[in-house]
C-alpha cells in the first residue's frame, strides 16, 4: 500500500469518526443529554454514549465508503 493511500485512509477515518461524534453530540443536545454536566448523572452518561456510538458509526461509514470506492476502482481497471 502506497503512502498516498495510507494518508487517504487516515484522513477518511478521522473525518468519519469526528463527524459521527459531532452528530452524536448534537443528537444528545437535542434530546437534552449534556456530556459536560457536573458529575455522572444519566444525562451525562447518555450523552457520552451517543458521542461514542456516533464516532463508531461514522468510522464504519468512512470505511464502507472507502471499500465501495476501491471496488469501483477495481471494476474500472478490469478489461472488458
Amino acid at each position: 500500500m502506497s503512502s498516498p493511500k495510507l494518508f487517504l485512509e487516515g484522513i477518511s477515518d478521522a473525518v468519519g469518526f469526528v463527524g459521527g461524534a459531532l452528530a452524536g453530540y448534537w443528537a444528545g443536545k437535542l434530546l437534552g443529554l449534556n456530556i459536560f454536566s457536573a458529575g455522572y448523572d444519566y444525562a451525562s452518561i447518555g450523552g457520552i454514549l451517543l458521542v461514542g456510538l456516533g464516532g463508531g458509526v461514522g468510522l464504519h461509514l468512512a470505511r464502507f465508503w472507502r471499500a465501495k470506492q476501491k471496488a469501483k476502482d477495481n471494476d474500472n481497471d478490469t478489461p472488458s
